[in-house]
């Protein structure tokens, strides 16, 4: 066991507190499969990743640094929050990008390229791979959700590396008032993101009825304010999370989704995190070669070093 450089950021945020922490271990040279997730699980955010020096293969793909991405209980191949996080602690470490305003990642689904667009950084969305979800698959999740099939305007299966079931639905209202049956979720093996869009003040309905929840609705007015165009919530029960606060491959996924089928701009903001208490902001675009870009700001919060 040694010291290794550590430090600790909140992504999809300017404000500390209020987007997604992620733990970043800057080396990670040594370490077993066995010693991350470990380490992984004892740290119990979202994500940890563990920076390594590039594969020769990734060496000549032009990647800065390659990382290793996990969950408290599985190792994913991509995820956005940890690699625009692992991008600015390696930076803040004093990372040396082979070109300026340009990184490259080495990770599991290959080279991921990030671009600098003042102090936020944004990573290119990898391929997605989508299709319909079975109707029976969708029954199921919908009951898991306590979902109406009346209230889902679109779903698809969406695959960019880790796989999500994406929902659009009816109102910004229906997504904040969501309980899911968490169990049911990890037992049908599914993560799910569920989105809408956000209408002017006073144009939705609110989903709850007794008191409790009118409380809640009170409580979360100012939302319709919010300048963001979508609200998102991630459940990510077969991974160990209930809920991620703020999810960059899962609104990278929605993106591509969502502008190809015209539901979105194509560019827009989202926020996620409101019913956990944050207030992650997402920066969505998509370029004139079709390629959708997932910006966001980063937060360092804790630096030093963790013996592992």
């Amino acid at each position: 066991m040694k010291a290794r450089a550590f430090q600790q950021v909140d992504v999809f945020t300017d404000t500390a507190l209020l987007g997604n922490p992620l733990a970043v271990v800057l080396d990670g040279e040594g370490l077993s499969d066995a010693q991350m997730q470990a380490f992984a699980a004892w740290t119990q955010l979202s994500e940890t990743t563990f920076v390594l020096s590039p594969t020769p293969e990734g060496r000549a793909g032009g990647a800065d640094y390659r990382v290793r991405i996990f969950t408290p209980g599985a190792e994913l191949p991509f995820a956005g929050h940890p690699t625009l996080g692992t991008a600015h602690a390696w930076l803040q470490a004093g990372g040396q990008a082979q070109q300026a305003g340009r990184l490259v990642q080495e990770c599991g689904v290959g080279l991921v390229t990030l671009a600098a667009n003042g102090t936020r950084w944004a990573f290119a969305a990898p391929p997605l791979q989508r299709s319909d979800i079975p109707p029976e698959q969708l029954s199921a999740v919908l009951a898991a959700l306590g979902l109406n099939a009346s209230e889902v305007i679109a779903s698809q299966h969406l695959n960019n590396g880790p796989h999500w079931l994406g929902l659009l639905v009816d109102e910004v209202d229906t997504v904040l008032a969501l309980t899911p049956d968490h169990g049911a979720l990890k037992q049908l093996g599914t993560k799910v993101g569920v989105t809408a869009r956000r209408q002017a003040p006073g144009t939705g309905l609110i989903r709850r009825a007794n008191r409790e929840a009118r409380a809640f609705a009170q409580a979360h007015a100012s939302i319709t304010q919010d300048p963001t165009d979508l609200e998102v919530r991630a459940f990510a029960a077969p991974v160990g999370i209930a809920e991620d606060p703020v999810t960059g491959s899962l609104n990278a996924s929605l993106a591509q989704w969502l502008m190809a089928d015209g539901h979105m701009p194509a560019q827009y903001s989202a926020r996620q995190g409101t019913v956990l208490g944050r207030a992650g902001q997402v920066f969505l675009s998509q370029d004139a070669q079709g390629q959708v870009w997932v910006g966001g700001d980063v937060v360092s919060c804790i630096t030093g070093s963790v013996t592992l």
